[in-house]
């Protein structure tokens, strides 16, 4: 019967047969690098790769020190190390004890190439952006039918407002042809009534999101009659499509937070809204009600019935003024006449008459006030109190 291995047993027979191989404990590899990671314990996980094939590299903080250059996506190096197999996850690798720079991947050549001549033709320009729809009610989604992007797009989208609806167009997101299947995508839901198209995929290295970077692509997502936010890998990873886009999102769920309004904060800012409104109105109203109080006052002010009652209340006010100064005018009158009626009773001779004297006057009515002018025998006139008497002079007597 045959023998039954554990897994750590095989692990351990395939690391031998690679340390065996003296062949593999000093090679020169050539290729891009990609996915690589600075951990903070001092080593460097990175790959390596051509178009057709990628290798696992690791380097340790011992050799890291000799490293002239720091490693960044898109470098074409050459790493000199040997190759062996990690028990714990059954996983072969190079281990590298030096790199050299060999200049700018070829890869990351093209997408830079195909970036400048885009960006001189005007097709990034802001010029070109069209604005996200605020209150979209329809979102389209092209990306693969299964996997995280679709899934975070759809509880972002349920928990902001569950009322938008999300539309997938299922489509390659990875592998040669796939920006084919996008972009049929694009043009579906261009001619559908989506308010916003999400392009979306996860993560992943050059070569996983090359087909983002195809310029067919990129034209149709620049020439789209409907806004277009890209959602392609994670944050630092950029793309020829997020230039072109209207909008770039640094993941998908972002994409979603961007393309999906709140509708919970818009029915806050609703009732805000209604209350504000509310209240200035309230304002308006009785602003409007006291004005209106106002002409109404001056209209009637201005009526001629009030007019003409305003009139006859003064010309009733001012007749009884006249009426009074006429009275306190008639009673100083008759006060000074009263004044003067004494005055003329000490200097009228009828006063005079009454106390028993008498207006001596002769034949011809001529005043008499001496008895040198009379003569004996003259006719003289007598006038009294109480009316006259005709006499004559008898006898002279001079004191």
């Amino acid at each position: 019967m045959q023998e039954v291995c554990t897994v750590s047993q095989i692990n351990m027979y395939i690391k031998n047969l690679f340390v065996r191989d003296s062949s593999l404990r000093r090679v020169r590899v050539k290729g891009e690098v990609s996915d690589c990671k600075y951990h903070s314990s001092g080593h460097i996980y990175f790959t390596i790769k051509d178009r057709k094939s990628q290798l696992a590299c690791v380097m340790f903080r011992s050799y890291t020190r000799g490293l002239a250059f720091r490693l960044e996506e898109g470098q074409s190096v050459v790493v000199e190390g040997g190759i062996s197999v990690y028990e714990r996850d059954g996983k072969y690798q190079m281990y590298a004890a030096a790199v050299t720079q060999d200049g700018a991947g070829e890869l990351y050549e093209e997408y830079e190439r195909l970036k400048k001549r885009l960006l001189a033709e005007g097709l990034f320009d802001d010029s070109r952006k069209k604005q996200i729809p605020r209150y979209a009610k329809k979102i389209g989604v092209v990306t693969a039918e299964t996997g995280a992007v679709i899934q975070d797009i759809c509880n972002v989208s349920r928990r902001r407002n569950p009322y938008v609806q999300i539309v997938l167009y299922p489509a390659r997101v990875q592998g040669e042809g796939a920006h084919q299947t996008v972009i049929r995508g694009i043009r579906y839901l261009e001619n559908t009534d989506v308010d916003t198209i999400i392009i979306g995929r996860g993560g992943g290295s050059i070569e996983d999101l090359w087909e983002f970077n195809n310029e067919a692509l990129a034209r149709t997502v620049a020439d789209c009659k409907k806004p277009v936010i890209s959602a392609v890998g994670h944050e630092t990873d950029t793309t020829i499509v997020d230039f072109a886009a209207d909008l770039r999102a640094p993941t998908p769920s972002a994409a979603a937070e961007l393309a999906v309004f709140a509708y919970r904060d818009f029915e806050i800012g609703l009732r805000e809204y209604a209350y504000t409104m509310n209240r200035q109105m309230d304002n308006l109203i009785q602003m409007y009600r006291m004005r209106l109080k106002h002409y109404g006052t001056r209209i009637s002010h201005a009526a001629p019935e009030d007019q003409i009652r305003q009139k006859r209340m003064f010309l009733a006010d001012f007749e009884a003024r006249l009426g009074r100064e006429i009275e306190r005018k008639l009673e100083a009158a008759k006060h000074q006449t009263a004044l003067y009626i004494e005055e003329l009773k000490g200097v009228s001779p009828l006063e005079k008459l009454q106390a028993g004297y008498a207006y001596v006057s002769d034949a011809e009515g001529n005043h008499v006030s001496s008895v040198g002018t009379l003569s004996p025998g003259q006719k003289l006139s007598l006038t009294m109190a109480d009316g006259k008497a005709e006499v004559s002079v008898e006898k002279i007597v001079c004191p």
